[in-house]
């Protein structure tokens, strides 16, 4: 699957007004514009419980859908809000951009009690993310999909992880990296029950089996099968996990 290129869709005329709601709202309807900068003006960065019970109230208005019990800190982020999906009991915290940018793609999907630190970033390129129930994701990490990035129920995730779906290059082609359309080797999955240290980079089209620990710092770049212990740059899997 070929990556949407932020640069060349703006290619050619049209008002900067016209842009920001292609690369933001993912729409062109003046009504939902106005909505949108609504909501977002009087609520995003609002302090305290205030600013939580505006949140709550507000977000559905602008989303795909909220479920009950969704908690949104302070200055979360949205692009192509319409494609984003977040089930029950939803944790949101600060600073948080939640990105489903694309033209073909379903956008991102969010289960419940789905808790997401502060300072993280999840964003598509005409990809989908699909975030399981009780997904923890640690502060400051990235997810990328320009296809199709699963993170499966129960998966604990500490800081600094960065998991992508696509983002592929020809470094070794005559065309420059900046000129050409990434691509993705497959799907990225991470089964149910794994627990990532920090600082883990997992790449495009990786499968990791279920009950699986990725050590801290750890480069996977390969399938890693089931209840298997993995560290390393790359990484390799050292033992099996035994599950009482």
């Amino acid at each position: 699957m070929e990556e949407f290129k932020v640069q060349k869709s703006f290619k050619g005329s049209g008002s900067s007004f016209a842009k920001y709601r292609e690369l933001v709202l993912g729409t062109n309807s003046l009504w939902y514009f106005l909505k949108y900068e609504l909501v977002m003006l009087l609520s995003s960065s609002v302090p305290g419980a205030l600013g939580l019970f505006l949140r709550k109230k507000l977000y559905p208005l602008i989303l795909g859908k909220v479920g009950k019990g969704v908690i949104f800190g302070r200055n979360v982020s949205f692009r192509h809000p319409l494609k984003i999906h977040i089930g029950d009991n939803v944790i949101v915290d600060d600073n948080t951009m939640v990105d489903a940018k694309g033209s073909k793609n379903s956008g991102i999907k969010i289960g419940n009690n789905v808790y997401i630190g502060r300072n993280c970033i999840i964003y598509c390129k005409d990809g989908d993310i699909i975030l399981k129930d009780r997904v923890n994701i640690g502060h400051n990490s990235v997810l990328f999909s320009s296809n199709k990035l699963v993170i499966e129920d129960e998966v604990l995730i500490a800081a600094y992880f960065y998991a992508m779906s696509g983002g592929e290059y020809k470094y070794d082609s005559d065309v420059k990296i900046i000129d050409q359309s990434g691509f993705s080797r497959g799907e990225t999955v991470i089964g149910n029950n794994c627990w990532f240290g920090t600082k883990v980079v997992v790449a495009d089209g990786v499968k990791v089996g279920k009950y699986s620990v990725i050590g801290a710092n750890s480069l996977v770049i390969k399938d890693i099968p089931e209840y298997s212990v993995a560290v390393g740059s790359p990484a390799k899997v050292i033992k099996r996990v035994e599950v009482k």
